[in-house]
């Protein structure tokens, strides 16, 4: 009861909050974990929308500081012309309306399949963004851990792909794949993500049966594509046997690019109970499971062995973020967060790696000294469009 009493639902306080304006508290779910920060910008109505549904609200405290600080005079401050980090917090919400919608809709492929587009616009906009954004993990909001991992899979998936050279359908194929693989199981996936022990047997028959479970429901909406359907089916199947839920040795191109990616995001994302591993770790773990596979090779080219998002040390001392893949001859671009003795500093230098001072000596295993590094620092702000 008391729980209850400390808890004010999100549409009780729809008068505190304002479209394109910074919330003045934060949100949480149902099961009291973090949706949105304070200081987050309320984006649209259909987020706020989304918010209710999940059973939104916020802390008593919190709301009254707040119409107290109303009452005497202040006004809420406005937030920037939107960004194109924000047109990406966007779209994380219509993937969280999409994935509540109705599980056998007639409507449902086309969907997903007109979301991946949006999706993929985004990603040529400007692709170190795109995996700055899925390679950094600050925002640890667990809650939204499935929605994330599908988009960010869909990122490097959408990427790979390309360096494989595979045609546009096929690439549109495993990007809605990515997307949907894991719908099954989407609130256990929220709960695992918190969760310090191993699955129980109840968790572990869910885990096994949703590549089915969800394969048919994307069949029930009208999902004909084969390679989508495929990959869905078998993305936790291993090429020459060993996988699961059937254990088949023929494995298809797009299941495997699935699996690959879907393993990869899993290692380079937190987890309450546990740090994320550095992307360079688990790159290089994937090329020793399979040395001299043309996938391993292609996802490893596709990000760079250095992605944007990661944090490396220069040879001037500095720590920094990589923020652009070399391209064209180019070394790869930096943002620094430290002094040249690798304290943390609020002064940000962009460095070309090029000149021996600034080349990378390593990447950066332990970064608890940079918990958090806003898009914004690194690369200023990029209007949305």
């Amino acid at each position: 009861m008391t729980q209850d009493l400390d808890r004010i639902p999100l549409n009780e306080v729809r008068d505190l909050l304002h479209i394109g304006h910074k919330l003045p508290f934060r949100v949480l779910d149902a099961q009291a974990r973090l949706l949105l920060n304070e200081g987050h910008v309320l984006l649209n109505e259909a987020q706020f929308d989304s918010l209710v549904e999940r059973g939104a609200w916020a802390e008593r405290s919190q709301v009254e500081a707040e119409r107290v600080a109303r009452a005497a005079g202040r006004t809420p401050p406005a937030a920037p012309p939107p960004s194109l980090f924000d047109r990406w917090d966007r779209l994380l919400w219509d993937f969280d309306k999409l994935s509540r919608a109705p599980p056998r809709s007639a409507a449902l492929g086309h969907a997903v399949t007109a979301f991946f587009a949006q999706l993929q616009a985004l990603v040529e906009r400007d692709a170190d963004v795109a995996l700055f954004l899925a390679l950094r993990h600050d925002d640890q909001r667990f809650a939204l851990y499935p929605l994330t991992h599908a988009m960010h899979c869909a990122v490097v998936s959408l990427l790979t792909a390309r360096q494989l050279g595979w045609p546009a359908s096929r690439i549109a194929s495993v990007g809605c794949a990515a997307l949907t693989m894991n719908w099954g199981m989407f609130d256990l996936q929220a709960t695992m993500a918190e969760q310090d022990a191993p699955p129980t047997s109840r968790q572990m028959e869910q885990i096994r049966a949703h590549p089915a479970a969800t394969s048919q429901m994307l069949r029930e909406a009208g999902v004909r594509d084969a390679d989508w359907l495929a990959a869905v089916d078998d993305h936790h199947e291993q090429a020459g046997g060993g996988g699961y839920p059937r254990g088949v040795a023929e494995v298809s191109g797009p299941a495997q690019l699935l699996r690959a990616t879907d393993i990869f995001m899993a290692k380079i994302s937190p987890r309450a109970k546990r740090p994320p591993m550095v992307p360079q770790l688990a790159a290089r773990q994937l090329f020793q499971q399979q040395p001299g596979s043309p996938l391993a090779m292609s996802l490893i080219k596709a990000i760079g062995v250095h992605p944007p998002g990661s944090l490396v040390q220069l040879q001037s001392g500095e720590v920094a973020v990589v923020t652009h893949r070399p391209q064209a001859g180019r070394a790869a671009q930096v943002a620094t967060l430290s002094n040249r003795q690798g304290q943390p500093s609020i002064d940000t230098h962009r460095r070309d790696t090029a000149p021996p001072e600034f080349a990378i000596r390593a990447a950066v295993t332990d970064g608890a000294l940079f918990p958090r590094v806003l898009p914004e620092r690194v690369y200023g702000l990029i209007q949305a469009d």
